[in-house]
């Protein structure tokens, strides 16, 4: 469906091993087997051919009749595998040292060893699956949330990919219209003169849709980078190890302690966010403490979101607050999104005795928070999700993507827009088709269908060996 008979042509003759399993200890590892050598594999390590689809208890056994492991056999015959070759799966115990070995005596029995996403690979160039779905393989595999989790499943199961295809079959219909009347113009059942207004506009309607979902996919498949930013003492590294419920950071009454910029990985209502506490934003002699600020501020530039803290107790503090956040040049924040949607201020330390008198006046909507006593942290938690597109609800019935789906999307509606643009001119049909076909070349980079070979390696070549 999706193969290329010509790039399976290095693959028909190859039969590739691989443990399965990542790296370490476990109670069961797995060694995978695919290609046409494969039921050969299965009688060197078993002495027999496992029926299909059936888990088969046996013992593995080296070229010299040793034993390596007793385990399960699983046998599925090509088409009707994961790859569309056969395929041999041995499940044995997780030892690495234990896997070594019966991997080393599947090579010895024919097979060699699969290069990084090659099994998945197979399974494009086989047909079993489309290229938008073998990136969802990984994106499944590098999930660091539940939500994760769940918009790579979306994207596996072919939601994102049925999208794709049907505007694309839109663009195909459409462009066929537009062609059939350039090509049989005397034809009773074709007009001379086509409507092409109504469907052009339905279709970059259809694709601007697409290029939001594909963005918000991006999302999804991307932990967002959350800077925690603010002078020193304003509270930044308590509200770190309050929102991971862990004492992460070193929490001290000494301005500077922070010198470096602290990563976590923290899942906030099963959304996965990466924390980053930074060092205290003022001016410094110490050479150390100074680099400790550059590297605050290159962080908070590049963020997903800002949280600037001050401390409310600190008059000082909150009368400088609008110029030290205007000084960190949070105007240049990638993205979409406006910087103002890209920075929450936070009042901290509310708890204290006399705090909050002058905050509410000075900074009217930052969001109030106590880690002491754990006030305002759940507004924290939903106004942070909220930013980042993550709030209640934003989440269902997202999809996995990538950034090239976003430009391949961006490019098909360049396209579509160029074909309005010369429909509304006048300017022939020759061209309108012409733009209607490379808006669907566009798209089939998504699909894999108008793919090339370096795009491809690159895809794959980011996958774990095994998978």
């Amino acid at each position: 469906m999706f193969g290329d008979n010509a790039r399976m042509t290095a693959y028909e003759s190859s039969t590739i091993a691989a443990i399965a399993t990542p790296p370490g200890s476990g109670g069961i590892g797995v060694v995978r087997v695919s290609g046409p050598g494969a039921a050969a594999v299965a009688h060197a390590l078993l002495g027999n051919l496992p029926q299909p689809r059936l888990a088969t208890l046996g013992r593995f056994r080296d070229a010299n009749g040793a034993s390596l492991d007793e385990g399960l056999a699983l046998w599925f015959p090509g088409p009707n595998s994961y790859t569309g070759e056969d395929v041999l799966e041995l499940q044995g115990h997780g030892s690495p040292a234990a896997l070594r070995l019966l991997l080393s005596a599947a090579l010895a029995a024919g097979a060699r060893l699969a290069q990084p996403g090659e099994f998945t690979q197979r399974a494009y160039l086989n047909g079993r699956m489309d290229l938008a779905q073998a990136e969802a393989v990984a994106d499944l595999i590098a999930a660091g949330s539940a939500a994760a989790a769940r918009a790579a499943v979306r994207s596996l199961s072919g939601e994102f990919s049925d999208r794709v295809n049907a505007l694309a079959m839109g663009l195909l219909q459409t462009r066929a219209l537009c062609e059939a009347s350039l090509d049989f113009p005397d034809e009773r059942d074709v007009p001379v003169a086509v409507e092409l207004a109504g469907p052009l506009a339905s279709l970059e309607h259809a694709c601007r849709a697409l290029l939001e979902a594909t963005r918000h996919g991006v999302r999804h498949s991307q932990a967002p980078r959350v800077v925690l930013a603010g002078r020193p003492n304003a509270g930044k590294s308590s509200l770190l190890n309050a929102l991971t419920r862990e004492d992460t950071a070193i929490v001290t009454p000494v301005p500077g302690t922070t010198r470096d910029v602290l990563q976590v990985e923290v899942e906030l209502a099963g959304v996965g966010l990466t924390l980053l506490d930074t060092a205290g934003l003022r001016d410094t002699v110490d050479v150390v403490e100074q680099e400790g600020v550059r590297r605050a501020r290159a962080a908070a530039v590049n963020a997903d979101l800002v949280l600037y803290l001050v401390d409310s107790t600190d008059n000082e503090a909150l009368a400088a607050a609008a110029d030290d956040i205007q000084a960190m040049h949070l105007d240049e924040l990638p993205g979409q999104n406006a910087a103002t949607e890209r920075l929450l201020v936070v009042a901290s330390k509310v708890d204290l005795a006399g705090a909050g008198a002058n905050d509410a006046a000075l900074l009217p909507a930052a969001l109030r928070v106590s880690t002491a006593t754990g006030e305002g942290l759940d507004a924290l938690r939903t106004e942070i999700l909220r930013r980042l597109g993550r709030g209640s609800g934003e989440g269902v019935g997202a999809f996995s993507a990538r950034e090239r789906h976003v430009q391949a999307v961006r490019e098909a509606l360049h396209h579509l827009e160029a074909a309005r643009a010369a429909d509304n001119a006048k300017a022939g049909g020759e061209l309108v088709a012409e733009e209607l076909r490379l808006a669907q070349d566009a798209l089939g980079a998504i699909t894999g269908r108008t793919v090339p070979d370096d795009v491809l390696a690159e895809v794959f070549g980011r996958f774990c060996i095994g998978k």
